[in-house]
């Protein structure tokens, strides 16, 4: 495995890779096709990986999370989860895989870094979980979603019970989570369930553009965005706004906030993310941790 990655290099991981694929934008594959994407232990522990690779690079500043082959995730791997009910499950008396993904979804979702979801097949169970802890979704014509849990004899494991209904609405969540019917693309969007449908050889370059065009803005203001409405969720409107106003104020102090000031009043497109060398004058190149 490459211990860096530059511009076009490509990072691989047992069951993911990923690469450079814009200015500030990374493309992470899971890359386990064969089994649908299934969620493995090893799986949680490579995404883990490279989160914390990223998200110490501040000149990466989206990302776009996709699937090989025909599935985004198909969820948990039941071949290896019937191994483990047969074999570990009397040891360890947990359910399968949910210390392991546990951490997966809230580190996503809690991420500095925007991800944009390239659903391209099937997202089911803990792979639509997993989508839905990314903060947008493109899906392909092509995509079929479902909270099915339910067909397995289980509830919503890994965040959907908590996603669903802040997306689509109580009543709808509840139809998802309790038929656990699969959705065509159409219908995902017609619910809020992602924001866009794309034809299937459009996906990776619709999702790339998108996160091309968040990578392009003030990355203090993106990642000051995104706690924003993360954490509008969980307050009320005064706590919200009395948070916005303190990130509101910090980011007053920035190179950014004259730039765009600066483009706006010259009628041209702003030029952001630009550090400042040791002598106090602007660098073209993005800030790193």
């Amino acid at each position: 495995m490459s211990s860096s990655a530059g511009p076009t290099d490509v990072v691989e991981r047992d069951t993911l890779f990923h690469a450079r694929v814009a200015d500030g934008v990374v493309l992470i594959t899971l890359n386990r096709p064969d089994h649908g994407n299934g969620v493995v232990p090893e799986l949680a522990r490579d995404l883990l990986a490279a989160l914390t690779e990223l998200e110490s690079d501040r000149s990466v500043r989206c990302l776009v999370l996709t699937g090989a082959g025909r599935q985004f995730s198909a969820g948990a791997d039941l071949h290896a989860m019937r191994r483990y009910l047969d074999e570990r499950l009397a040891v360890e008396q947990e359910p399968y895989n949910a210390r392991a993904l546990f951490p997966v979804t809230q580190r996503i979702a809690a991420s500095r870094l925007p991800v944009v979801a390239a659903v391209n097949g099937g997202a089911t169970a803990g792979g639509l979980d997993l989508a839905l802890a990314c903060d947008l979704r493109i899906c392909s014509t092509a995509a079929r979603l479902g909270e099915t849990y339910i067909n397995l004899g289980l509830p919503p494991g890994n965040g959907g019970s908590w996603f669903l209904p802040r997306l689509v609405g109580s009543g709808t969540a509840a139809e998802l989570a309790l038929t656990g019917d699969l959705v065509d693309a159409e219908r995902a969007l017609a619910i809020g369930l992602v924001n866009r449908v794309v034809e299937p050889d459009e996906l990776i370059p619709a999702a790339v553009e998108l996160a091309g065009r968040i990578a392009a803005k003030a990355w203090r203001a993106v990642e000051a965005t995104k706690q924003a409405l993360r954490s509008g969720w969980q307050v009320d409107l005064a706590t919200a706004m009395n948070s916005g106003y303190w990130a509101v104020a910090a980011l007053h102090h920035t190179d950014d906030l004259s730039e765009g000031i600066d483009a706006f009043l010259e009628r041209r497109p702003p030029v952001f993310n630009r550090a400042r060398n040791e002598d106090g004058t602007v660098s073209d190149e993005p800030p790193r941790a």
